[in-house]
């Protein structure tokens, strides 16, 4: 967490901007950790593209948001299943034979979501989905580790994250002109059409992938990491109920925040649709526009973490957040909420830098592989339970009755992380 965190560019880094070639051949990244570049490429490119339309082509197809809650929370809960078998799995057959069945299974079941628009047939496969993409986050980390050297890892993570960002600025143009674009080369599609061809599409760019990932070596670990490896993971739910009082304050108020996110991110396309009347061009514009202030957060968030302290850093941004959503919840058009959509989108951003690294500061070394598997698998957890019952909600009550709700829930989980967790090292304003 130390590179979200480092509060001034180092040397390297400025001189990448004027001298791109120079960086990259001073990092010394070799040709394997390339080719696992570029199976990331592929991934980020198509699963961006299709994640930010796939509501929105639902929508089209008659589905209303209580099917959508469904459908999104059977794919987060197949993540949730998937994940320890998926680390299981790695251990024992290696990451580049799960990269392949990644590769294979990911595109195609999600190529079979656009074309199968049917309730049942579609929380059937967002669970298949679910559990096939929940091996990407198991290869991704340790991938990237095995294919780097400590001096550069940290680029190496990096140049994999900028390539994601500015992928999925470009996907949300492209989703939001591509049927102008059609229609002045002459080809005139209704909406649904133009949505479910770029689902396909951007599947076949993921499969893509599969190119390079049968070319990827990837390095073993030695029997004996993999041995300490697997006894440490038969253990590791054990020896979590003896963790640290700060852990059972912090993951309860991690999955109230958790279900914030879970109940709003997944249908906001879909409120800017339906309840803003926001054309779709407009749509794509918007979530380029988020991925542009996800990465100017990314730079500005350790100035704030630093002036105010980690928690006071972490409450002030889930202020900002309640703030944004209720003043979402209350506007009446576009011209007022989508810049309180980008406020909260910016402010959810700034808060997942501090809450990791509160995570990894109170937390010993030996027991912060177990804490951040237990915080993720209750997040996921939550967040399938979350999502399903805001879609029930959004179909019942409307949209403004629902996030001004989420905005109290935010304001709470703000309020019980500055009384549960401040101590009184962090209201010094230090960041370990």
């Amino acid at each position: 967490m130390e590179l979200l965190l480092d509060p001034v560019p180092d040397a390297a880094a400025v001189s990448f901007w004027k001298h791109p070639a120079a960086w990259l051949q001073e990092k010394n990244l070799g040709r394997s950790y390339w080719v696992f570049f570029s199976a990331a490429f592929f991934f980020d490119a198509g699963f961006s593209i299709y994640f930010f339309l796939f509501n929105l082509y639902l929508l089209d197809c008659r589905f209303n948001e209580r099917a959508m809650g469904w459908i999104g929370g059977a794919m987060t809960l197949g993540s949730v299943v998937g994940t320890l078998p998926a680390g299981a799995l790695a251990q024992r057959i290696g990451l580049r034979p799960l990269l392949i069945v990644l590769f294979v299974t990911a595109p195609l079941v999600n190529a079979m979501r656009a074309v199968w628009v049917w309730e049942p047939a579609q929380i059937g496969l967002a669970f298949l989905a679910g559990l096939a993409m929940s091996s990407w986050g198991i290869c991704f980390l340790p991938g990237v580790a095995r294919l780097t050297a400590e001096k550069n890892r940290a680029a190496g993570f990096s140049l994999i994250f900028s390539a994601s960002v500015g992928t999925s600025m470009l996907g949300g143009i492209v989703c939001g002109y591509l049927r102008q674009w059609l229609g002045m080369a002459g080809f005139a599609m209704q909406p649904v059409e133009v949505k479910r061809f770029i689902l396909l599409v951007s599947c076949a760019i993921v499969l893509l992938g599969l190119i390079p990932v049968l070319r990827l070596r990837i390095p073993s670990q030695r029997k004996e990491e993999t041995a300490l490896d697997l006894q440490s993971n038969r253990w590791s739910w054990l020896r979590a109920w003896n963790l640290s009082p700060f852990l059972w304050r912090f993951l309860p108020l991690m999955a109230l925040w958790s279900v914030v996110l879970a109940a709003f991110n997944p249908f906001a396309n879909v409120y800017l649709s339906r309840e803003l009347h926001v054309q779709m061009a407009r749509i794509g514009l918007i979530f380029s526009t988020v991925q542009v202030l996800q990465l100017v957060t990314g730079l500005v968030t350790p100035f704030v973490l630093r002036a105010l302290g980690l928690v006071r850093g972490i409450v002030a941004t889930q202020i900002l957040a309640a703030v944004a959503l209720g003043l979402m919840a209350g506007a009446k058009n576009g011209q007022w909420a989508v810049p309180f959509y980008l406020t909260f989108s910016a402010a959810q951003w700034m808060s997942s830098p501090g809450v990791y690294n509160l995570l990894m500061n109170e937390t010993p070394d030996a027991e912060r592989s177990t804490a951040a598997a237990m915080m993720l698998f209750c997040n996921a957890l939550v967040a399938s339970i979350a999502t399903a019952g805001a879609g029930i909600l959004l179909t019942r009550f409307g949209y403004p009755p629902v996030i001004f709700s989420l905005a109290a829930v935010a304001l709470v989980s703000a309020l019980l992380f500055r009384l549960l967790l401040s101590t009184p090292q962090q209201t010094q304003g230090e960041i370990g």
